[in-house]
Protein backbone atom coordinates (compact mmCIF):
# COMPACT_ATOMS: atom_id res chain seq x y z
CA UNK A 1 0.00 0.00 0.00
CA UNK A 2 1.08 3.53 -0.46
CA UNK A 3 0.59 7.18 0.49
CA UNK A 4 -1.13 9.14 -2.21
CA UNK A 5 0.12 12.70 -2.06
CA UNK A 6 3.35 10.95 -1.19
CA UNK A 7 1.71 10.89 2.23
CA UNK A 8 -1.60 9.04 2.17
CA UNK A 9 -2.04 5.36 1.46
CA UNK A 10 -4.36 4.08 -1.27
CA UNK A 11 -6.54 1.12 -0.30
CA UNK A 12 -6.06 -2.55 -0.52
CA UNK A 13 -10.98 -3.92 0.57
CA UNK A 14 -18.17 -19.20 -9.26
CA UNK A 15 -21.38 -17.45 -9.62
CA UNK A 16 -23.06 -16.39 -12.86
CA UNK A 17 -22.94 -12.68 -13.57
CA UNK A 18 -25.98 -10.99 -12.12
CA UNK A 19 -28.32 -9.02 -14.35
CA UNK A 20 -27.48 -5.36 -14.36
CA UNK A 21 -29.73 -3.60 -11.89
CA UNK A 22 -30.23 0.03 -11.05
CA UNK A 23 -32.47 1.36 -8.32
CA UNK A 24 -32.92 4.98 -7.47
CA UNK A 25 -34.14 7.05 -4.57
CA UNK A 26 -35.51 10.50 -5.19
CA UNK A 27 -33.19 13.06 -3.59
CA UNK A 28 -35.85 15.73 -3.37
CA UNK A 29 -37.15 14.71 0.04
CA UNK A 30 -34.64 12.03 1.03
CA UNK A 31 -33.25 13.70 4.14
CA UNK A 32 -30.29 12.28 5.99
CA UNK A 33 -32.52 10.30 8.35
CA UNK A 34 -35.35 9.44 5.96
CA UNK A 35 -35.77 6.14 4.13
CA UNK A 36 -35.31 6.57 0.38
CA UNK A 37 -37.74 4.78 -1.89
CA UNK A 38 -36.16 2.37 -4.39
CA UNK A 39 -37.59 2.06 -7.85
CA UNK A 40 -36.33 0.66 -11.18
CA UNK A 41 -34.28 3.01 -13.34
CA UNK A 42 -36.44 4.93 -15.78
CA UNK A 43 -36.53 4.35 -19.53
CA UNK A 44 -34.77 7.68 -19.88
CA UNK A 45 -31.92 6.39 -17.73
CA UNK A 46 -31.80 3.20 -19.80
CA UNK A 47 -31.55 5.24 -23.00
CA UNK A 48 -28.83 7.32 -21.38
CA UNK A 49 -26.87 4.18 -20.54
CA UNK A 50 -27.13 2.94 -24.12
CA UNK A 51 -25.97 6.30 -25.40
CA UNK A 52 -23.10 6.31 -22.89
CA UNK A 53 -21.60 3.18 -24.43
CA UNK A 54 -20.39 5.40 -27.24
CA UNK A 55 -19.78 9.09 -26.85
CA UNK A 56 -19.67 9.47 -23.05
CA UNK A 57 -17.05 6.75 -22.69
CA UNK A 58 -14.64 8.55 -24.94
CA UNK A 59 -15.34 12.05 -23.62
CA UNK A 60 -14.25 11.44 -20.01
CA UNK A 61 -10.66 11.14 -18.87
CA UNK A 62 -10.61 9.29 -15.54
CA UNK A 63 -7.90 9.59 -12.91
CA UNK A 64 -8.09 6.51 -10.68
CA UNK A 65 -6.29 6.96 -7.36
CA UNK A 66 -5.86 3.95 -5.06
CA UNK A 67 -5.04 0.65 -6.76
CA UNK A 68 -5.37 -1.73 -3.83
CA UNK A 69 -7.17 -5.06 -3.66
CA UNK A 70 -10.45 -3.51 -4.85
CA UNK A 71 -9.15 -0.45 -6.70
CA UNK A 72 -6.94 -2.29 -9.17
CA UNK A 73 -9.67 -4.58 -10.55
CA UNK A 74 -12.10 -1.65 -10.66
CA UNK A 75 -9.68 0.48 -12.68
CA UNK A 76 -8.77 -2.52 -14.84
CA UNK A 77 -12.41 -3.00 -15.83
CA UNK A 78 -12.65 0.65 -16.87
CA UNK A 79 -9.60 0.22 -19.11
CA UNK A 80 -11.03 -2.99 -20.59
CA UNK A 81 -14.28 -1.14 -21.36
CA UNK A 82 -12.29 1.46 -23.36
CA UNK A 83 -12.40 4.32 -20.90
CA UNK A 84 -9.38 6.61 -20.87
CA UNK A 85 -7.73 6.00 -17.47
CA UNK A 86 -4.79 7.64 -15.69
CA UNK A 87 -3.67 5.58 -12.71
CA UNK A 88 -1.83 6.45 -9.53
CA UNK A 89 -0.70 4.44 -6.52
CA UNK A 90 2.54 4.50 -4.57
CA UNK A 91 2.78 0.74 -5.07
CA UNK A 92 4.60 0.75 -8.39
CA UNK A 93 3.81 -2.91 -8.99
CA UNK A 94 0.07 -2.23 -8.87
CA UNK A 95 0.45 0.75 -11.17
CA UNK A 96 2.49 -1.31 -13.62
CA UNK A 97 -0.30 -3.90 -13.85
CA UNK A 98 -2.82 -1.21 -14.78
CA UNK A 99 -0.46 0.39 -17.30
CA UNK A 100 0.07 -3.01 -18.94
CA UNK A 101 -3.66 -3.03 -19.74
CA UNK A 102 -3.48 0.35 -21.44
CA UNK A 103 -3.78 2.99 -18.70
CA UNK A 104 -1.47 5.98 -18.45
CA UNK A 105 0.70 6.25 -15.31
CA UNK A 106 0.95 9.33 -13.10
CA UNK A 107 3.83 10.18 -10.78
CA UNK A 108 1.64 11.77 -8.08
CA UNK A 109 -1.87 13.02 -7.36
CA UNK A 110 -1.31 16.38 -9.04
CA UNK A 111 -0.11 14.73 -12.24
CA UNK A 112 -3.02 12.26 -12.19
CA UNK A 113 -5.73 14.92 -12.03
CA UNK A 114 -4.12 17.53 -14.28
CA UNK A 115 -5.93 16.34 -17.43
CA UNK A 116 -8.80 14.49 -15.76
CA UNK A 117 -12.49 15.28 -16.09
CA UNK A 118 -13.38 12.57 -13.55
CA UNK A 119 -11.43 11.42 -10.49
CA UNK A 120 -12.23 8.11 -8.77
CA UNK A 121 -10.72 7.41 -5.37
CA UNK A 122 -10.61 4.16 -3.44
CA UNK A 123 -8.65 4.75 -0.23
CA UNK A 124 -8.47 2.89 3.08
CA UNK A 125 -9.80 5.29 5.71
CA UNK A 126 -11.02 8.84 6.46
CA UNK A 127 -7.55 10.41 7.05
CA UNK A 128 -6.34 9.30 3.61
CA UNK A 129 -9.52 10.49 1.91
CA UNK A 130 -9.28 13.92 3.53
CA UNK A 131 -5.59 14.30 2.69
CA UNK A 132 -5.77 13.05 -0.89
CA UNK A 133 -8.89 15.03 -1.82
CA UNK A 134 -8.73 18.10 0.43
CA UNK A 135 -4.98 18.43 1.11
CA UNK A 136 -2.85 21.29 -0.14
CA UNK A 137 -1.46 19.14 -2.96
CA UNK A 138 -4.57 17.02 -3.26
CA UNK A 139 -7.23 16.48 -5.87
CA UNK A 140 -9.24 19.68 -5.39
CA UNK A 141 -6.08 21.78 -5.55
CA UNK A 142 -5.54 20.75 -9.17
CA UNK A 143 -8.94 19.75 -10.52
CA UNK A 144 -10.80 22.17 -12.77
CA UNK A 145 -14.41 23.30 -12.16
CA UNK A 146 -16.92 21.15 -14.00
CA UNK A 147 -15.10 17.94 -13.14
CA UNK A 148 -16.56 15.04 -11.13
CA UNK A 149 -15.15 13.29 -8.05
CA UNK A 150 -16.39 9.78 -7.26
CA UNK A 151 -15.21 8.49 -3.89
CA UNK A 152 -15.61 4.72 -3.49
CA UNK A 153 -13.86 4.56 -0.10
CA UNK A 154 -15.58 3.44 3.10
CA UNK A 155 -15.47 6.40 5.48
CA UNK A 156 -17.54 8.17 8.12
CA UNK A 157 -20.43 10.46 7.10
CA UNK A 158 -18.58 13.55 8.36
CA UNK A 159 -15.71 12.93 5.93
CA UNK A 160 -18.05 12.41 3.00
CA UNK A 161 -20.05 15.52 3.87
CA UNK A 162 -16.87 17.61 4.17
CA UNK A 163 -15.60 16.40 0.80
CA UNK A 164 -19.00 16.98 -0.84
CA UNK A 165 -19.14 20.55 0.50
CA UNK A 166 -15.59 21.31 -0.63
CA UNK A 167 -16.34 20.00 -4.12
CA UNK A 168 -19.54 22.07 -4.35
CA UNK A 169 -17.62 25.19 -3.33
CA UNK A 170 -15.20 24.65 -6.22
CA UNK A 171 -17.90 23.90 -8.79
CA UNK A 172 -17.02 20.20 -8.90
CA UNK A 173 -19.70 17.49 -8.80
CA UNK A 174 -19.39 14.83 -6.10
CA UNK A 175 -20.68 11.26 -5.89
CA UNK A 176 -20.08 8.81 -3.04
CA UNK A 177 -20.23 5.25 -4.38
CA UNK A 178 -18.80 2.73 -1.91
CA UNK A 179 -18.60 -0.85 -3.09
CA UNK A 180 -20.37 -4.04 -2.07
CA UNK A 181 -19.37 -7.67 -2.66
CA UNK A 182 -15.92 -9.24 -2.70
CA UNK A 183 -12.62 -8.81 -4.54
CA UNK A 184 -13.54 -11.81 -6.71
CA UNK A 185 -16.66 -9.94 -7.84
CA UNK A 186 -14.62 -6.80 -8.56
CA UNK A 187 -12.25 -8.83 -10.72
CA UNK A 188 -15.17 -10.13 -12.78
CA UNK A 189 -16.82 -6.70 -13.03
CA UNK A 190 -19.71 -7.83 -10.81
CA UNK A 191 -19.51 -5.29 -8.00
CA UNK A 192 -22.44 -3.56 -6.35
CA UNK A 193 -22.44 0.18 -5.72
CA UNK A 194 -24.28 2.17 -3.05
CA UNK A 195 -24.57 5.65 -4.49
CA UNK A 196 -25.23 9.08 -3.03
CA UNK A 197 -25.59 11.71 -5.74
CA UNK A 198 -27.55 14.54 -7.29
CA UNK A 199 -29.51 13.77 -10.44
CA UNK A 200 -26.74 15.28 -12.57
CA UNK A 201 -23.94 13.54 -10.69
CA UNK A 202 -25.69 10.18 -10.88
CA UNK A 203 -26.32 10.48 -14.63
CA UNK A 204 -22.67 11.23 -15.25
CA UNK A 205 -21.26 8.55 -12.93
CA UNK A 206 -23.64 5.74 -13.93
CA UNK A 207 -21.85 4.62 -17.14
CA UNK A 208 -18.58 4.23 -15.23
CA UNK A 209 -20.23 2.36 -12.39
CA UNK A 210 -21.92 0.04 -14.89
CA UNK A 211 -18.51 -0.67 -16.42
CA UNK A 212 -17.21 -1.83 -13.03
CA UNK A 213 -20.24 -3.65 -11.67
CA UNK A 214 -23.61 -5.23 -12.31
CA UNK A 215 -25.76 -3.54 -9.66
CA UNK A 216 -26.13 0.16 -8.88
CA UNK A 217 -28.36 1.29 -5.99
CA UNK A 218 -29.00 5.00 -5.76
CA UNK A 219 -29.55 5.45 -2.04
CA UNK A 220 -30.30 9.18 -1.97
CA UNK A 221 -28.42 12.50 -2.25
CA UNK A 222 -24.71 13.03 -1.66
CA UNK A 223 -23.68 11.17 1.50
CA UNK A 224 -26.39 8.49 1.32
CA UNK A 225 -24.05 5.93 -0.25
CA UNK A 226 -21.57 6.26 2.61
CA UNK A 227 -24.34 5.90 5.17
CA UNK A 228 -25.67 2.79 3.45
CA UNK A 229 -22.18 1.27 3.30
CA UNK A 230 -21.78 1.69 7.06
CA UNK A 231 -25.01 -0.23 7.62
CA UNK A 232 -24.10 -2.88 5.05
CA UNK A 233 -20.63 -3.50 6.47
CA UNK A 234 -21.99 -3.60 10.00
CA UNK A 235 -24.06 -6.60 8.92
CA UNK A 236 -21.19 -8.14 6.95
CA UNK A 237 -18.56 -7.86 9.67
CA UNK A 238 -20.83 -9.09 12.45
CA UNK A 239 -21.91 -11.90 10.12
CA UNK A 240 -18.30 -12.94 9.68
CA UNK A 241 -17.68 -13.08 13.43
CA UNK A 242 -20.95 -14.95 13.99
CA UNK A 243 -20.11 -17.44 11.24
CA UNK A 244 -16.64 -18.04 12.68
CA UNK A 245 -18.11 -18.79 16.10
CA UNK A 246 -20.81 -21.08 14.67
CA UNK A 247 -18.32 -23.11 12.62
CA UNK A 248 -16.02 -23.37 15.63
CA UNK A 249 -18.88 -24.65 17.76
CA UNK A 250 -19.96 -27.18 15.14
CA UNK A 251 -16.40 -28.38 14.66
CA UNK A 252 -15.99 -28.86 18.41
CA UNK A 253 -19.26 -30.84 18.38
CA UNK A 254 -17.87 -33.13 15.68
CA UNK A 255 -19.85 -31.86 12.68
CA UNK A 256 -18.21 -31.77 9.22
CA UNK A 257 -18.07 -28.23 7.86
CA UNK A 258 -19.64 -29.23 4.53
CA UNK A 259 -22.65 -30.59 6.41
CA UNK A 260 -22.97 -27.36 8.40
CA UNK A 261 -22.78 -25.34 5.18
CA UNK A 262 -25.42 -27.44 3.39
CA UNK A 263 -27.90 -27.48 6.27
CA UNK A 264 -27.62 -23.78 7.17
CA UNK A 265 -27.83 -22.91 3.48
CA UNK A 266 -31.34 -24.33 3.40
CA UNK A 267 -32.70 -22.54 6.46
CA UNK A 268 -33.13 -18.96 7.61
CA UNK A 269 -29.72 -19.29 9.26
CA UNK A 270 -28.07 -18.94 5.86
CA UNK A 271 -25.78 -15.98 5.21
CA UNK A 272 -23.36 -14.80 2.58
CA UNK A 273 -20.36 -15.18 4.84
CA UNK A 274 -20.74 -18.95 5.23
CA UNK A 275 -22.10 -19.67 1.75
CA UNK A 276 -19.84 -17.35 -0.29
CA UNK A 277 -16.98 -15.64 1.52
CA UNK A 278 -15.86 -18.35 3.93
CA UNK A 279 -16.62 -21.05 1.34
CA UNK A 280 -14.27 -19.51 -1.22
CA UNK A 281 -11.62 -18.18 1.16
CA UNK A 282 -10.74 -19.54 4.60
CA UNK A 283 -12.56 -22.88 4.19
CA UNK A 284 -10.41 -23.46 1.11
CA UNK A 285 -7.26 -22.56 3.05
CA UNK A 286 -6.97 -19.11 1.43
CA UNK A 287 -6.60 -16.23 3.88
CA UNK A 288 -4.79 -13.85 1.51
CA UNK A 289 -6.40 -10.47 2.07
CA UNK A 290 -9.32 -9.37 0.00
CA UNK A 291 -10.78 -7.40 2.89
CA UNK A 292 -8.52 -7.54 5.92
CA UNK A 293 -9.49 -8.07 9.54
CA UNK A 294 -7.89 -4.69 10.23
CA UNK A 295 -10.18 -2.94 7.73
CA UNK A 296 -13.20 -4.91 8.94
CA UNK A 297 -12.51 -3.61 12.46
CA UNK A 298 -12.22 -0.08 11.07
CA UNK A 299 -15.59 -0.36 9.33
CA UNK A 300 -17.24 -1.80 12.43
CA UNK A 301 -15.94 1.12 14.47
CA UNK A 302 -17.38 3.53 11.88
CA UNK A 303 -20.79 1.97 12.51
CA UNK A 304 -20.41 2.13 16.29
CA UNK A 305 -19.32 5.76 16.08
CA UNK A 306 -22.29 6.64 13.86
CA UNK A 307 -24.60 4.88 16.33
CA UNK A 308 -23.12 6.76 19.27
CA UNK A 309 -23.72 10.08 17.49
CA UNK A 310 -27.35 9.05 17.04
CA UNK A 311 -27.58 8.00 20.71
CA UNK A 312 -28.11 4.36 19.73
CA UNK A 313 -26.79 1.29 21.50
CA UNK A 314 -25.51 -1.60 19.35
CA UNK A 315 -24.65 -4.30 21.91
CA UNK A 316 -23.96 -7.04 19.36
CA UNK A 317 -21.65 -4.68 17.50
CA UNK A 318 -19.77 -3.86 20.68
CA UNK A 319 -19.20 -7.56 21.36
CA UNK A 320 -18.00 -8.15 17.80
CA UNK A 321 -15.68 -5.14 18.04
CA UNK A 322 -14.01 -6.73 21.06
CA UNK A 323 -13.40 -9.94 19.14
CA UNK A 324 -12.07 -8.18 16.05
CA UNK A 325 -10.00 -5.83 18.17
CA UNK A 326 -8.23 -8.84 19.69
CA UNK A 327 -7.78 -10.51 16.28
CA UNK A 328 -6.19 -7.42 14.75
CA UNK A 329 -3.66 -7.17 17.56
CA UNK A 330 -1.31 -9.75 16.08
CA UNK A 331 -0.51 -11.79 13.00
CA UNK A 332 -4.13 -12.00 11.83
CA UNK A 333 -4.57 -8.26 11.25
CA UNK A 334 -3.65 -8.34 7.55
CA UNK A 335 -5.38 -11.62 6.73
CA UNK A 336 -8.74 -11.82 5.02
CA UNK A 337 -11.59 -11.25 7.45
CA UNK A 338 -12.81 -14.81 6.84
CA UNK A 339 -9.67 -15.77 8.81
CA UNK A 340 -11.64 -14.81 11.92
CA UNK A 341 -12.44 -18.54 11.83
CA UNK A 342 -8.76 -19.52 12.04
CA UNK A 343 -8.23 -17.00 14.83
CA UNK A 344 -11.16 -18.39 16.83
CA UNK A 345 -9.90 -21.95 16.28
CA UNK A 346 -6.39 -20.92 17.29
CA UNK A 347 -7.64 -19.56 20.61
CA UNK A 348 -9.74 -22.67 21.24
CA UNK A 349 -6.98 -25.10 20.29
CA UNK A 350 -9.07 -26.54 17.44
CA UNK A 351 -7.71 -27.48 14.02
CA UNK A 352 -9.38 -25.10 11.55
CA UNK A 353 -11.87 -27.02 9.39
CA UNK A 354 -11.68 -27.01 5.60
CA UNK A 355 -14.19 -27.91 2.92
CA UNK A 356 -13.35 -31.05 0.96
CA UNK A 357 -11.98 -30.52 -2.55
Amino acid sequence: MADASRAARPSSSSRKARPRTSTTASPADAGRNSQPTSRPASQTAAKRRRHSKGSEKMSETIAFIGLGAMGLPMASNLVRKNFSVIGFDLDQGKLDKLVALGARPASDVAAAVRDATVVITMLPAPPQVREVILGGEGILAGLRPGALVIDMSTVDPQTTDAVAAACLEKGIAFVDAPVGRLVSHAERGESLFMVGASDEGFARAEPMLNAMGTTVHRCGPEGAGTRMKIVNNYLAVIGAQLTAEAILLGTKLGLPVDVMKAVSGGTTATNGQFQINFATKVLKGDTAPGFTIDLAHKDLMLALSAAAQQRLGLPVGLAAAGALGAARGGAYAQRDFSALLDYACDIAGVTPPRLPD
